[in-house]
């Protein structure tokens, strides 16, 4: 296993979203062998209030998991309250996970990290995304898709 991969799972596991179970945690071997997007967002951002719907979608394929990261830091109740009001429904990490993986803090929102199932950064994507785009971004099919 990626030696990022330890970091990011304990952050994954401190991880919260307002649909989360308190009892529901990210164990490691769920993202094993999956594509990992991580989303730099923030309340404040209209291109990452117009993406989160997009960001929904793509955290129900089976093959890809979405974290969100609160650029501007944001944690607790002010972010369960956040994340509740944009309709967030993929987990969000309370710490951002930059400097664990090696790699910058983006200065772009939003922007979105795509790790592939080995754990390598595959793609950095900048400015909103479509369900389309990020699909593409994490090599996933969406033919099957009906509820669209």
């Amino acid at each position: 296993m990626r030696a990022w991969y330890y970091p990011l799972m304990l952050l994954a596991l401190a991880a919260c979203s307002p649909a989360e179970k308190p009892s529901g945690t990210l164990q490691l071997d769920e993202l094993y062998g999956q594509w990992v997007v991580i989303n730099y967002w923030a309340i404040w951002c209209k291109p990452c209030i117009q993406e989160i719907p997009e960001l929904n979608k793509l955290d129900e394929l089976p093959q890809v998991t979405v974290l969100g990261v609160n650029y501007d830091g944001i944690s607790g109740e002010e972010l369960a309250q956040q994340l509740e009001k944009l309709g967030v429904a993929f987990r969000t990490l309370e710490t951002d996970p930059a400097a664990q993986l090696g790699m910058a803090r983006p200065v772009v929102l939003p922007t979105s990290l795509v790790l592939d199932p080995q754990g390598q950064l595959s793609e950095t994507l900048v400015g909103p995304q479509t369900l389309e785009t990020l699909a593409s971004a994490t090599r996933q099919t969406l033919s099957e898709r009906t509820d669209d």
